[in-house]
């Protein structure tokens, strides 16, 4: 145990650090503080050192020089059972700080908001990492104290021990001030990378030097994609970084599930009509909007594949009842998401004790922050690309005949679910629901065929469809093949060197396509 004498409160944050400084002084805590931080105590009415008359130097430099003075570092860094150390600490007159209550310049919400260079490296914090990392070391005699959220625990079991903290204590307050310093270099060092060498001339660069992200874990998971393979969950840290999904019943998540329901939940985000996604193996196997409401688009979903849909995950974007509940709760299934369950619904999964039911209310695009990129693992190294947020905007019809309104909105949909797709892919699409999809086919005839098979098993009429394609196609056999199967209408990127023979087959049976100059490519 380390019995608390003295404190310097320092932060940026300003969250319950009056009440927190008012409880340390009735616990005989004397503190030390700076600048507006020192105010803000001074008018809870607890007594304050102000660091100028506990260095005796001034704060300068506007503000750059505070803290960085042998009376603070030596306070905090001196090993008091050291004989050297409380030899040189007496010689010199520094008194031992066994607290450091400090959290950092805003940096990383300062360059979000869009400032200058000058600017955001005004606000990258030098005194307060200095202080944190020192405590952080000497944790044996010193706390580092960098969350508000630990205000109240450390409070408390200083009260239990009579103004003392456990080695235990101070030691995980140690680790969390690591974190917190590699975390905000991170982020620094991110920024700069992405500066060019003549900012006033040249423009900044989309992917810095070098990229440092920080995880934290959620949970160890009870295996990997397969039993052999050892596996944890991790979310982005800081701020950003929150998990926007709560699991409300069920048996742990699994590695599959999660991916599984973050393929779901984005596909979900793509729809503001009532609608209903089911994702297996990371693919959808069925997707569906409807007027009708949630249990319409639900059924349709399902009609698509009921087959694959058994063990699958379902993602909805509207409050589940109790009759879409109980429809739902006639096969098995993995995992629901949704923004929201009525409590006759909870009653009805309730009855399946396994079944994973979670809260996705908080679920929106960019939820979960923490990263701009996508990044993907690979030998030796990883990949990172920009996030796949383009949707089709500006269409060109490139046949003769035009789509007419319903296929047109047919295309749209079936584009929407093609962006989730796994390369190649192909999605026929009707009325707002998935007749066939193929998935993963190393080639686009492949995936043709798949989709028209998986319609052709479903019982589906594919007579009068759209077909979505997520690249060009190299060949007219895709065109001609669909165009058998009673297609009307194509959507798909084009730039293919046969494009004009890719028309000309379209033209000549009588099918609609539009280019949408993008391609949807997802591996």
């Amino acid at each position: 145990m380390r019995k608390i004498h003295r404190a310097i409160i320092s932060v940026t944050d300003k969250t319950g650090v009056a009440e927190f400084a008012k409880e340390l002084a009735a616990l005989g805590v004397e503190i030390i503080s700076t600048g507006g931080t020192a105010e803000l105590i001074k008018k809870s009415g607890v007594t304050v050192i102000p660091i100028s008359a506990y260095t005796g130097l001034p704060e300068m430099l506007d503000g750059r020089l505070k803290t960085l003075h042998p009376k603070i570092h030596g306070g905090i860094l001196g090993m008091t059972e050291n004989p050297e150390h409380k030899a040189a600490m007496e010689l010199h007159g520094i008194l031992p700080i066994e607290m450091v209550v400090v959290n950092l310049y805003a940096f990383e919400e300062t360059v979000a908001k869009g400032c200058t260079m000058a600017y955001a490296i005004e606000n990258i914090d030098i005194g307060g990492p200095t202080m944190i990392r020192a405590a952080a070391k000497n944790h044996a005699s010193a706390a580092a104290v960098t969350d508000p959220s630990d205000y109240a625990g450390i409070i408390a079991e200083m009260k239990d021990k009579k103004g003392m903290l456990s080695k235990k204590t101070r030691f995980n307050l140690a680790r969390k001030a690591f974190q917190l310093t590699a975390r905000y270099d991170a982020t620094i060092s991110n920024y700069l990378g992405s500066i060019p060498e003549m900012p006033e001339v040249e423009p900044i660069k989309r992917f810095p030097d070098t990229f440092t992200v920080q995880l934290e874990k959620v949970q160890d998971l009870r295996y990997g994609e397969n039993p052999h393979q050892s596996a944890a969950f991790y979310r982005f840290a800081g701020k950003a970084g929150h998990d926007p999904v709560k699991q409300l019943q069920g048996k742990e998540l699994s590695y599959n599930n999660i991916l599984d329901l973050s393929a779901a939940s984005e596909l979900i985000l793509e729809f503001h009509e009532p609608a209903a996604v089911i994702v297996k193996h990371n693919n959808p196997c069925g997707a569906a909007v409807s007027m009708d409401g949630l249990l319409a688009a639900y059924r349709l979903a399902y009609a698509c594949d009921k087959t694959s849909a058994f063990g699958g995950i379902v993602a909805l974007n509207r409050r589940v009842t109790a009759e879409l509940a109980g429809v739902m709760s006639k096969i098995f299934l993995e995992a629901v998401v949704a923004p929201g369950y009525d409590e006759e619904a909870l009653k009805i999964f309730g009855a399946k004790k396994n079944l994973r039911l979670m809260d996705g209310g908080n679920v929106k695009t960019g939820a979960c922050g923490g990263s701009p990129f996508d990044i993907k693992r690979v030998s030796c190294g990883a990949l990172l690309q920009t996030l796949n947020v383009e949707s089709a905007k500006d269409l060109q019809t490139v046949t003769g005949r035009a789509p007419n309104e319903r296929e047109l909105q047919d295309l749209l949909f079936a584009w929407s679910v093609c962006k989730h797709v796994k390369s190649n892919a192909i999605i026929l699409a009707s009325g707002g629901q998935t007749l066939g999809i193929g998935a993963g086919q190393m080639s686009r005839i492949d995936s043709t065929r798949l989709s028209v098979m998986k319609a052709r098993d479903a019982g589906l009429d594919i007579k009068g469809a759209a077909l979505a394609s997520d690249a060009f196609f190299p060949f007219r056999d895709n065109v001609d093949m669909a165009a058998e199967h009673g297609i009307t209408a194509i959507i798909q990127p084009g730039g293919s060197i046969k494009d004009d023979e890719v028309i000309k087959a379209a033209d000549g049976h009588g099918i609609a396509m539009v280019f949408t100059g993008i391609r949807h490519f997802r591996h």
